[in-house]
């Protein structure tokens, strides 16, 4: 039979590939691999795909992602409130807890301010993060936006809207590369970040 008649086949190669990533040849294997799989097998990863988008939401406070209200970090009462970790993505807070460094808080961003890409700063949770900081207790706020041009610039532009207030602002030291990404980050280069960083005002 003629594999361009498989339409079930080409369908889910089709969604493989809209994956970041996946090429075709990678799309192909993958659906074979499915294919060779057993029914129950296929409805596990269809029922977790439905599991992810049905259940996990952004946490009120710090739009990391969780299955509750709040994620785990922002309700631990181990956490240094007081410590708010600015990041870009629920994937920069796995990257850093899995290093075991820090013990404050964190607030997600959901992206980078980029112009070119007509991303401003209203489309981001930049006011949200100013809330926490203006409802006090707020101590130090680290600016752990990746070190490109885009994170450079999303961390000076929060920056200037801290300047009035009494909080310390601080950034990773260069243990991170410029122009690099938190999650291709080792483990040596984060605790070298997370232990020196310097204070920017």
């Amino acid at each position: 039979m003629d594999a361009s008649f498989l339409g079930s086949l080409d369908r889910l190669k089709e969604q493989f590939q809209r994956l970041p990533g996946i090429g075709p040849r990678s799309a192909e294997r993958l659906a074979f691999h499915i294919l060779r799989e057993s029914r129950d097998s296929a409805a596990s990863l269809a029922q977790a795909l439905l599991d992810v988008k049905d259940n996990v939401r952004h946490c009120r406070v710090c739009f990391n992602l969780t299955e509750q209200e709040l994620c785990g970090i922002c309700s631990d009462p181990g956490r240094k409130q007081g410590e708010i970790w600015v990041v870009e993505q629920p994937k920069d807070v796995l990257t850093l807890e899995a290093g075991r460094l820090i013990r404050g808080v964190y607030h997600v961003l959901m992206g980078h301010i980029a112009p070119l890409d007509g991303i401003e700063p209203a489309d981001l949770t930049i006011e949200a993060l100013m809330k926490r900081v203006r409802a006090g207790g707020v101590e130090e706020v680290v600016l752990a936006t990746n070190p490109t041009l885009e994170g450079d610039g999303t961390a000076l532009y929060i920056q200037s809207l801290l300047a009035d207030l009494e909080v310390k602002v601080t950034r990773p030291a260069r243990g991170l590369a410029v122009g690099s990404q938190l999650e291709y980050a080792t483990a040596a280069m984060l605790e070298e970040a997370v232990r020196g960083r310097t204070s920017v005002r």
